[in-house]
């Protein structure tokens, strides 16, 4: 008789997971991204493991109903966990479509043939920026390839230095007598000025302070205004500085920064079903569209995701062009990460309370209310729900609260199939993209402040000032955001006593939840290693410029008669790394940079391999210097998918709190 091998429950469950795991190996080599029955089955797959993980929740796990607080703890999270995965749903339904439009772009690149190439305005919205951050956007807009374009600086600080040093760069400075409106409001100002003029422009660049257009950002963008139902373009954003989740954690060479799966995987598919939205900078739109729909609306922080419900309501369309076009500054410190998405979050709600709201009588399509209830589901939920998944296992080990009733391998069938499904299916999807935890500790960072704006803004969306990201500013060294660590701590505390009183004293987490305590007990120490990242995350470690060069490049050194050809290992705007002969200390000379010229320059530090130059460069050579930075074509700076190895390495590393200061 043959023999069929027995596995218990748990085995049985285990056996879901090696499956997953399987598909996992052999997915990637199968499976296209850019392919639409691909991404279908994929995220079909994602939706039938959810719903059946919630009619699992719903019919086994629940407390019994009654008046008791474990029925109230357990239906409650199971309430918000409900929304969670409706908002999850929504999200699955969007990803199942994807549209890549880099091809169509090249092949409707100059559509006006003959004709004089479109006039563009490139509108550049400043407030309180210092100059650093804002000489390197207006020379890359000046430097445009596209020739018939004028470049205004919108001063909404009102700076008599912005005004002069705009007129020796040769562009337009623009400032009103107040700051109604806030951006839109300057933006508004400036379309007013310009219809005045004898030849308004054909379309309209928007780029915020710190962000640089790259050389070839205007004709790639203008390529899809060939349909001439496009009413505007929006590229995405890339950025040249590490945000504070991958700075201060020390990832900045194997994790990518926040926002790249939104903008590299979410956006194309949003566009895939036509409702990518404007996120304000490094978009263009069409003149006649902002004239039809009196400008950019002011009755939300977020202007650029309203703008693209104006325009859709108008029958204008919103293209996503998936190239990296502009690269700009990202948050350098937590608190202005949390106030910029808090600010987003709010935006979204008031947008959702207004005109254009989903629910109110306009003429938008239903997949463009769709798009805004699903903002409204990812805002108002996933934040809440992070905190709440910190919180409620603590009603077990200190008030034996018992918040999932469920048997360990019913856990690892329903939840635990369906968590490592999804991550293996946006993983595929994303080429590498998710990693959990650090997910939770970049949720984790601004949940509370992002949840109390969802409900400000849902219950009173108006009268909230516009929250400006502070850019630039003294990033030299350590600081300890004290405030916004100090619940996390205490969190940990709690969840660490909870965790100790429960296995050392029998006053606290009795054995009556059964295989339940295993679920509580994993979800812990799960809990304990995202806390615990989270207030290594609020140690803001310093920064300092850093361009490393993508191939190496071969300069010439000429100090007196004697020169030398070494290579460019590190270049800045005033110092460069050189490696091939080492020099004395003080040695003075001129070193030859393609595209720069003969920059003055002065040996600062030696090594083994070379030696540390600083440089003196005159303004042309300064302004050359930043094109090469920053505007340069095909080239997106930063992290574009997790590395694996690195990723360990690095966690690593500042874990030994020996991150170098990267």
């Amino acid at each position: 008789m043959p023999f069929f091998p027995h596995f218990g429950e748990l085995g049985s469950a285990g056996i879901h997971l090696l499956l997953v795991i399987g598909l996992a190996c052999l997915l990637p080599s199968v499976v296209d991204p850019t392919r639409v029955w691909h991404r279908a089955v994929l995220m079909a797959i994602s939706a039938v493991l959810a719903v059946r993980y919630a009619w699992w929740r719903a019919t086994e796990t629940l407390a019994p109903a009654g008046l008791t607080i474990d029925m109230a703890a357990s239906w409650s999270l199971f309430a918000l966990e409900m929304l969670v995965l409706a908002g999850s749903l929504s999200s699955f339904l969007i990803m199942a479509r994807f549209r890549d439009r880099r091809a169509e772009a090249d092949a409707h690149w100059g559509w006006w043939g003959d004709a004089p190439p479109p006039r563009l305005a490139i509108l550049i919205a400043t407030y309180n920026e210092e100059l650093a951050v804002l000489e390197r956007t207006i020379v890359g807009a000046r430097s445009l390839r596209h020739p018939n374009k004028v470049v205004m600086v919108l001063d909404d600080g009102r700076r008599d230095w912005l005004r002069d040093f705009c007129a020796k760069q040769g562009v337009e400075y623009l400032r009103r007598p107040d700051n109604k409106g806030s951006k839109a409001g300057n933006i508004n100002h400036a379309l007013e000025r310009l219809a005045e003029s004898d030849v308004p422009p054909d379309f309209v660049a928007v780029l915020d302070a710190d962000f640089v257009p790259h050389l070839g950002f205007a004709s790639r963008c203008l390529a899809l205004f060939h349909d001439p139902e496009v009413g505007l373009v929006q590229t995405p954003q890339h950025f040249f500085n590490a945000d504070p989740i991958q700075h201060n954690l020390g990832l900045t060479r194997s994790y990518p920064d926040e926002q790249r799966f939104f903008f590299d995987h979410m956006q194309p598919a949003r566009d895939g079903w036509g409702i990518a939205f404007c996120c304000g900078t490094s978009s263009v739109a069409r003149w006649d569209a902002l004239q039809e729909i009196g400008g950019f609306p002011t009755e939300s922080v977020t202007e650029d995701f309203m703008l693209t419900l104006a325009l859709q309501e108008k029958g204008w369309k919103t293209a996503y062009l998936a190239e990296p076009l502009t690269e700009g500054l990202a948050p350098e410190g937590l608190k202005e990460y949390v106030t910029q998405r808090a600010r987003w979050c709010l935006g979204l709600m008031q947008i959702a309370r207004s005109s254009l709201g989903p629910f109110a009588r306009n003429g938008l399509r239903l997949r463009d209310r769709w798009s805004v209830v699903d903002s409204v589901f990812y805002w108002t939920t996933t934040f809440p729900f992070r905190l709440a998944a910190i919180v409620y296992p603590l009603l077990y080990w200190f008030f034996n609260v018992t918040v999932v009733d469920a048997a360990l391998s019913d856990v690892i069938s329903y939840f635990g199939t369906y968590f490592l499904w999804i991550i293996v299916a946006l993983n595929v999807l994303s080429r590498g993209m998710i990693v959990p935890i650090l997910s939770d500790v970049s949720q984790l960072l601004g949940a509370a402040a992002i949840s109390r704006a969802a409900f400000t803004g849902l219950l009173r969306p108006k009268g909230h000032p516009f929250s400006v990201t502070a850019k630039g500013g003294d990033r030299s060294r350590i600081v300890i955001q004290w405030r916004l660590m100090a619940p996390f701590i205490i969190l940990l505390v709690l969840t660490l006593a909870g965790l100790l009183a429960g296995i050392f004293s029998d006053r606290f987490a009795f054995s009556d939840a059964g295989d339940g305590k295993w679920v509580i007990l994993f979800w812990t120490l799960y809990n304990v290693v995202v806390l615990s990242f989270t207030i290594i995350a609020c140690i803001e470690l310093p920064r300092r410029e850093r361009h490393v060069a993508d191939v190496p490049e071969r300069a010439t050194f000429q100090a007196g008669e004697i020169e030398s050809r070494p290579w460019i290992t590190s270049l800045t705007a005033d110092t460069v790394r050189l490696r091939g002969r080492a020099m004395p200390l003080g040695t003075a000379g001129t070193l030859q940079i393609d595209g720069v010229g003969k920059i003055p320059a002065r040996v600062i530090a030696r090594y083994e391999d070379g030696v540390r130059l600083h440089l003196s460069p005159d303004q042309q050579q300064h302004e050359a210097l930043m094109l090469r930075f920053y505007t340069q074509d095909d080239l997106a700076p930063g992290v574009a998918r997790v590395r694996g190895p690195a990723l360990i390495a690095d966690l690593a590393r500042r874990l030994s709190f020996n991150s170098g200061g990267r």
